[in-house]
């Protein structure tokens, strides 16, 4: 089948190692000092491994490939005691009271799937771009992110597509002052920066994106 899925330059990986740790699905490995696609039926093709490259050796491709076996996977992963990072349950302490219950949101609506590209509130905003999961991990996400900004959520994972194309049409088209992107630290939140970066590029516009990462926890790191 024809499907999108990574390709890493061999030429420009430096061996590092951090795409092998991101990709929790046990797709890339470690051969010979270079990061090598080594099980193609591994591969989720949602690149949380693009924006851990510090040399920018890996990209996508849409090319012949096995499909993804998410059953394989689950099961290698469950061989080694282990599992994606983003699923592992964890006991969480809740840490005071909210401040304020009001909400921020200033438009609807707000899935990045639904959200119209041409809108008027997208003209001269400066935009939050957030993993859903955030608005449930980090308590004051309205008054320190959504308030002020048009709020997009999307969830890459789940989506199991690529943003970019939708992003950079609305940034493209409209005159964005801002991105600030909100993720969660888990590996496959790092499909949602990649998403908003790629876009800011190929829409040709000049546009500042900063990036902020949630612990599960609900701690800014």
């Amino acid at each position: 089948m024809i499907r999108r899925i990574i390709k890493i330059d061999q030429e420009l990986c430096n061996g590092c190692g951090l795409c092998a740790k991101a990709c929790h699905e046990g797709a890339i490995a470690m051969v010979n000092g270079k990061a090598t696609l080594t099980r193609e039926d591994y591969c989720d093709g949602l690149g949380d491994c693009l924006p851990v490259c510090p040399v920018n050796a890996i990209s996508f491709e849409e090319r012949e490939a096995p499909a993804y076996n998410e059953a394989a996977v689950k099961a290698a992963m469950a061989n080694k005691g282990g599992g994606c990072p983003g699923s592992k349950s964890v006991s969480l302490m809740p840490m005071g009271d909210a401040v304020n219950c009001n909400s921020m949101l200033s438009q609807w609506p707000v899935q990045i799937k639904l959200v119209p590209v041409t809108a008027p509130y997208f003209e001269n905003a400066d935009i939050l771009i957030a993993a859903d999961c955030t608005a449930f991990a980090y308590g004051s996400l309205h008054n320190d992110f959504i308030k002020g900004r048009v709020t997009l959520i999307g969830c890459p994972k789940l989506d199991s597509i690529d943003y970019s194309e939708k992003l950079s049409a609305i940034f493209a088209g409209n005159n964005i002052k801002s991105i600030t992107v909100v993720r969660m630290e888990v590996p496959c939140c790092g499909g949602i920066e990649y998403a908003v970066k790629n876009a800011v590029e190929t829409s040709g516009r000049d546009i500042p994106v900063k990036v902020y990462t949630v612990s599960v926890d609900g701690k800014l790191i």
